[in-house]
């Protein structure tokens, strides 16, 4: 994993057999108040690590995953137009969401493009989005032209403050894209209490959320539309893929023409497709490619028969972690909502107190949780002041679309000054890391507790370690 939390990178290590939950594992006040013994000394500082064996590999390939690859290879029948995968996974799909419908695409930003492309959001257009995320939510408003407004994250959930986005909304809002992140869910409630009246449309990015709930219910059938990413690194993977999901048949009809080059579609009266041709070679709109292939399509549906186990192993080891954390000052788990009745933990996020390590910066803390073979991230910058968004905002396109003054008056919007301060204490662990045993877990913590001991002398080393954050 890179410095900066990646959609597009992900934790690789041993076997995934070594998955399984250990139910005699020992309990959190082992880890913390005890003297660190002198053997035990900070691998930063030439000790023996905590870890030395790696987290679960991912993804995990199981014996139903190659039948099914070579049926698909055997069958050459690869493309979803004459196949019949990527339909049953979408079906099937949309069945665990409780969704009426599902379309398979070609990545998660595909689906997000899709969803903006059916809302006709374009050129003089805002969208609402967070500023604490992977690119690709704010990629998909600037291929639309249309311009992206942040609002401002709340620290203690690291999610989009759904409070502040009604002060965001002005007459050219044209769409709220909050983000699901980690696997939590952001403030649902608020955010429909204060768009729905405004006939405002909501596509929910539930890229990191798969099984995720708000009051019981499926994140992403939530709002108008919503987004899944399929990516290698993702819950639910065929290694590149999305899907989109809505309830609206429309928008459905919409975004199954926009996916599939604008070809004609001809549906019934529940929306299955009787016809994807017309007369000869017919278009009903402008599209593109984001179609999912047959291999994709099986992958998602062989994996999908071991979602459930996964997630619920996860969300136990996931407890487990925070009350371990418990023990030790300075490192808090991310608050959830009342209103999160299930956290799917594709990120365990947390916040570095660099107070209660002796004034140890987080970067100097990352370093040493590597050199104790735990992987630990910095999670993610702040995407309003990333410097491609004020180039592209400064393009030709752009600047033949808005005036300077638009543009400035954007600028001065897009502070997020509580999103700053998140990305200089954020902490998150993988995935693949609340697969692994308790005694995984007790490791992770027993590094932390190691570096909490030593913080001082830690902070006055000079750096003497490889790693690409010195």
């Amino acid at each position: 994993m890179a410095d900066h939390l990646s959609r597009r990178k992900f934790l690789k290590g041993a076997s995934a057999g070594a998955a399984g939950l250990s139910l005699a594992a020992k309990p959190a006040s082992f880890l913390v108040g005890q003297t660190t013994p002198a053997n035990q000394r900070l691998a930063l500082l030439g000790g023996k690590p905590v870890r030395t064996e790696p987290f679960p590999a991912w993804p995990v390939i199981e014996n139903n995953d190659r039948k099914a690859w070579s049926e698909i290879l055997e069958s050459r029948r690869w493309s979803r137009l004459g196949g019949r995968y990527v339909a049953e996974f979408e079906k099937s799909w949309a069945e665990k969401l409780g969704a009426r419908y599902v379309l398979a695409t070609a990545s998660g930003t595909s689906a997000l493009a899709t969803a903006l492309n059916a809302l006709e959001v374009g050129p003089g257009d805002e969208v609402i989005v967070p500023p604490y995320t992977f690119v690709a939510t704010v990629n998909v408003v600037l291929l639309q032209h249309a311009l992206p407004v942040f609002v401002d994250t709340d620290r203690e959930t690291s999610q989009i403050d759904a409070r502040k986005i009604e002060a965001a909304i002005t007459g050219r809002t044209r769409a709220v894209l909050p983000v699901h992140l980690g696997g939590s869910v952001a403030d649902m409630d608020t955010i429909l209490k204060v768009t729905r009246p405004r006939s405002i449309p909501v596509v929910e990015d539930a890229c990191q959320s798969h099984l995720a709930e708000w009051r019981h219910k499926k994140v992403a059938s939530i709002g108008d539309m919503g987004c899944f990413s399929f990516q290698a690194s993702k819950n639910l993977n065929c290694s590149e893929g999305g899907a989109l999901v809505t309830n609206n048949p429309e928008l459905m009809r919409i975004s199954r023409s926009f996916h599939n080059a604008g070809r004609y579609y001809s549906v019934d009266a529940d929306q299955n497709v009787v016809s994807s041709r017309g007369p000869g070679f017919s278009y009903e709109r402008n599209g593109d490619n984001r179609r999912l292939t047959e291999f994709q399509g099986v992958l998602l549906l062989t994996q999908l028969a071991r979602l459930e186990e996964q997630a619920r192993r996860r969300e136990q080891n996931a407890a487990y972690l925070k009350q371990l954390l418990k023990e030790i000052p300075g490192v808090t788990p991310q608050r959830i909502y009342d209103g999160c009745t299930r956290h799917a933990y594709h990120i365990f996020m947390c916040r570095y107190d660099s107070e209660a390590f002796g004034g140890l910066p987080r970067r100097r803390f990352l370093q040493a949780m590597r050199a104790e073979g735990i992987r630990c991230s910095g999670g993610y910058r702040p995407l309003n002041k990333e410097p491609f968004l004020k180039a592209t905002l400064e393009s030709r396109a752009f600047r033949s679309i808005y005036s300077a003054r638009q543009l400035a008056e954007l600028e001065e919007r897009n502070h997020c000054p509580e999103n700053d301060k998140l990305c200089q204490e954020a902490l998150s662990f993988s995935q693949t890391t609340l697969l692994g045993t308790r005694s995984d877990l007790d490791q992770i913590v027993e590094a932390i507790r190691k570096i909490h001991g030593q913080a001082a002398e830690l902070a006055r080393a000079p750096l003497s370690y490889d790693d690409p954050l010195a």
